[in-house]
């Protein structure tokens, strides 16, 4: 058995086509078939069910593809930490990041890392906490901008630091003029907020605040995501509480402010895992740390 062949049908457990499988290293299908063939036979085990229309793993070859893929995963990750003690310069690092951090710390971040590593290749996925946190876990990402969450399993985890919500409401509106804003000046607006299905710990918060102060009946628009409700804002159908962060989007017609009796942040934090090479080399974490 031959790390190449590990390979092929690793490509192949993934693609489930012969074709597919052949391009991603360049190779004919004939000779990756052949590949598949030997593998099987040195393990004395069918990995496969090949049709004329379809190609499936047997549950003997759903088995060895995990841990084909963790071998594979683990001889990468020994090549980087190789690399990284040998002094060889950073090449690719994948960074996951919540809308927040994208319009606030994450240029920073690149920057900083432009300036150390200059022919690194950056590659960035937004998402949710939950979302880049799995792919943290699976390999895909190498850190990740999340909200701080209670469980982060064998992740490593830096908060970089908080943020305030502010009212976010159209310029032209007669609460925009106020010298100070109350609870109680909500009370004639239209509210916009999260749909209660959607909740998350800052959601449940004005929730529950909303219900305290009698100001649920003022509800009248809900949406699932805050750039959705800031455009709704930014429509001047309402007014509703955002994230600092919303004060980077270029819409002049919106204005934030803060409100008496309402003092909620939220944090910001840096997510690694401690078996990812990239991610562990002590400048990408200092530079993680400078940001805060």
């Amino acid at each position: 058995m031959e790390l190449r062949q590990l390979s092929f049908f690793v490509a192949l457990a993934e693609e489930l086509n012969f074709g597919r499988a052949a391009a991603r290293f360049n190779v004919a299908q004939p000779g990756l078939s052949l590949q598949i063939q030997n593998l099987e036979r040195d393990l004395g085990v069918q990995l496969l069910i090949r049709t004329t229309r379809r190609v499936q793993l047997t549950k003997a070859g759903a088995v060895f593809y995990e841990r084909s893929r963790r071998i594979l995963a683990d001889l990468e990750n020994s090549r980087l930490v190789t690399q990284a003690i040998a002094g060889k310069d950073l090449k690719k690092l994948t960074i996951g990041t919540i809308y927040p951090a994208t319009f606030g710390v994450l240029p920073a971040f690149l920057a900083k890392i432009g300036r150390r590593f200059p022919d690194v290749k950056i590659h960035v996925r937004t998402g949710t906490s939950e979302t880049i946190i799995r792919e943290i876990e699976a390999g895909n990402v190498n850190v990740g901008f999340i909200r701080p969450l209670e469980n982060l399993g064998s992740l490593r985890c830096l908060g970089i630091g908080h943020e305030r919500y502010v009212l976010a409401m159209a310029e032209d509106t007669a609460l925009a003029r106020l010298p100070k804003l109350t609870i109680d000046d909500l009370r004639p607006q239209k509210i916009i907020a999260f749909a209660r299905s959607n909740l998350s710990y800052t959601e449940d918060y004005f929730y529950q605040m909303f219900r305290e102060q009698d100001l649920l009946g003022s509800i009248a628009y809900t949406c699932d995501d805050t750039l959705s409700l800031f455009s709704l804002v930014a429509s001047g159908l309402g007014v509703g509480f955002v994230p600092e962060w919303m004060q980077e989007l270029p819409n002049r017609d919106v204005i934030f402010r803060n409100v008496e009796g309402v003092d909620f942040s939220v944090g910001l934090s840096i997510a690694w895992n401690k078996e990812d090479p990239t991610a562990n080399r002590d400048e990408i974490i200092e530079m993680a740390r400078s940001l805060r």
